[in-house]
C-alpha cells in the first residue's frame, strides 16, 4: 500500500469541515509530523498558536457519512529533546478545601533523552531528582469533523474525537472514528511524551513528534462515538461532562459494540460486563470528559460460538 510523506505548512485550532490539506485512500499508510499543545515544533520554532494545534485534515477517498474511520498508530517519534508539564493538580481533582491552598499555576521544563526513551525534571526538586519516565507515547487529540458543518476547539471533544487525552491512544492501537463529512477529515495532534490517566495536571508531556499512521475505511460500518482496540482490550470511549455522562455513553456504545460484533444482547452483555469491565478516565481537564469502557480480550475469545 502506499506510503506518503506529508509535512505540515499550516495547522488548526479546531476539528471541522476544513480544505484538506492532504489526500489519502482506504490502506494508505502517511508518516507526518505533529507540533506540542502550545504550537512549538521540533526545532522549538513557534508555528501556530494554542490549544492543540492540528496537522490536517487527511482527505480519506472513499470514506461517506456512515462509514467508519479506522486509524491505526503505528508510530510516535519524539523529535526534539525538551517537552513541558502543568502543575500543580487541578483544582475539581481535589477537595473544595484543598483546592483553595493549591499553589500558584506554573509550567516546567523536561529533558527529553530520546536515544534512552526517558524523561527527566530540568530543574527538579530533590524528591525527584532520580525521577526518570519511560517514553509512553499518545494523541492527545485527534479524530474526524463532526456533523452539520459544524467546527469542535480543539480544546475540547465529542462524538467526532478531539481532545480525549486517553493513554492508551499510542502506537499499536487501532482507532475508531464514525464518518460524518465525505472524506472524514481527520486530524491529528497535541502528542504527549507520557501521561497519567486523567490529564489532572492539564497537560502530559508535551512535546512535538514525528507520526506514521494507516487508515481503513470500514464501509457501512456505523458507530457513534469514537472507539479503540489494542492487541490486549477493545473500548469505547464517551466524551462528556459531567463525568457520569461520559461513562454513560461510552457503556452504551459497548454495549452496541458486543451486541454488533460479538452476538451478545443486553441481558448476556450485562453478565460480562458486570464482571470483568474496566473504565479508564482520559481526562477531567477538558471542557468535556473523556473515559473509556474497556473489555479484555481475553473474556471475548472464550466466548462460545
Amino acid at each position: 500500500m502506499p506510503r506518503h510523506l506529508f509535512e505540515p505548512s499550516g495547522f488548526h485550532n479546531v476539528l471541522g469541515s476544513l480544505e484538506p490539506a492532504f489526500t489519502i485512500a482506504d490502506g494508505d499508510t502517511v508518516v507526518t509530523t505533529t507540533i506540542d499543545a502550545w504550537g512549538f515544533d521540533g526545532a522549538g520554532v513557534k508555528r501556530a498558536e494554542q490549544p492543540n494545534p492540528m496537522t490536517g485534515p487527511f482527505f480519506v477517498s472513499g470514506a461517506a457519512p456512515g462509514d467508519t474511520l479506522a486509524v491505526t498508530i503505528d508510530r510516535m517519534t519524539p523529535n526534539r529533546d525538551e517537552g513541558w508539564t502543568g502543575a500543580p493538580v487541578a483544582p475539581n481533582v481535589v477537595t473544595p478545601m484543598a483546592a483553595t491552598e493549591l499553589p500558584k499555576r506554573i509550567h516546567v521544563r523536561w529533558k527529553i533523552e530520546r536515544n534512552r526513551g526517558v524523561a527527566t525534571l530540568i530543574d527538579a526538586p530533590p524528591a525527584l531528582k532520580r525521577l526518570e519516565l519511560p517514553l509512553e507515547p499518545m494523541l492527545g487529540c485527534f479524530g474526524v469533523a463532526p456533523e452539520l458543518g459544524q467546527a469542535f476547539s480543539t480544546a475540547t471533544s465529542s462524538a467526532n474525537g478531539g481532545n480525549m487525552d486517553y493513554r492508551r491512544f499510542g502506537p499499536g492501537t487501532t482507532a475508531y472514528f464514525p464518518v460524518f463529512v465525505p472524506g472524514a477529515l481527520f486530524f491529528l495532534g497535541d502528542g504527549h511524551f507520557c501521561q497519567g490517566d486523567g490529564e489532572i495536571v492539564g497537560t502530559g508531556i508535551e512535546t512535538s513528534f514525528e507520526v506514521e499512521f494507516t487508515v481503513r475505511v470500514l464501509k457501512g460500518k456505523t458507530i457513534s462515538w469514537p472507539r479503540g482496540e489494542t492487541a490486549e482490550d477493545i473500548f469505547a470511549v464517551g466524551n462528556a461532562r459531567p463525568l457520569d455522562e461520559a461513562l454513560q455513553i461510552a457503556t452504551t456504545e459497548m454495549l452496541a459494540w458486543l451486541a454488533s460484533d460479538y452476538g451478545l444482547d443486553t441481558m448476556a452483555a450485562s453478565h460480562l460486563l458486570g464482571q470483568v469491565v474496566r473504565y479508564d478516565i482520559g481526562n477531567v481537564f477538558d471542557p468535556a470528559y473523556t473515559v473509556a469502557c474497556r473489555v479484555p480480550k481475553r473474556w471475548l475469545a472464550a466466548l462460545a460460538g
